[in-house]
């Protein structure tokens, strides 16, 4: 795969680039999928450390020798490879709104 090519703007045309309702809508799509997400993975990513260190809920045995601590451990690795596909899906459209908002900074 190719990489794309950045596109710059000239400084001037930050402000109204800023004030423009694309960039807005920028902005605002990336903070209802990123800010949920960033802390549904610090919150399932320290529950381990926590409820290891100051609890014995997940000594109890899940299948055979094995405990829900190594289930939650595996769930980990599923959950940081999940929140990386979705992410590298919901980055396409990210770029196809930043493309749009520099194409009206250009038009404008």
């Amino acid at each position: 795969m190719e990489a794309k090519k950045v596109k710059t703007v000239p400084e001037n045309d930050y402000q109204s680039i800023v004030q423009s309702p694309s960039f807005q809508t920028l902005l605002s799509e990336k903070k209802k999928f990123i800010i949920p997400l960033t802390i549904f993975f610090f919150s399932f990513y320290f529950a381990l450390p926590i409820l290891t260190s100051y609890s014995t809920v997940l000594n109890t045995k899940f299948i055979g020798d094995i405990t829900w601590a190594w289930v939650f451990a595996f769930l980990q690795f599923v959950m940081t490879w999940g929140l990386c596909m979705l992410y590298s899906k919901k980055a396409a459209k990210f770029d196809e709104l930043a493309d749009k908002v520099l194409k009206e900074g250009r038009d404008s």
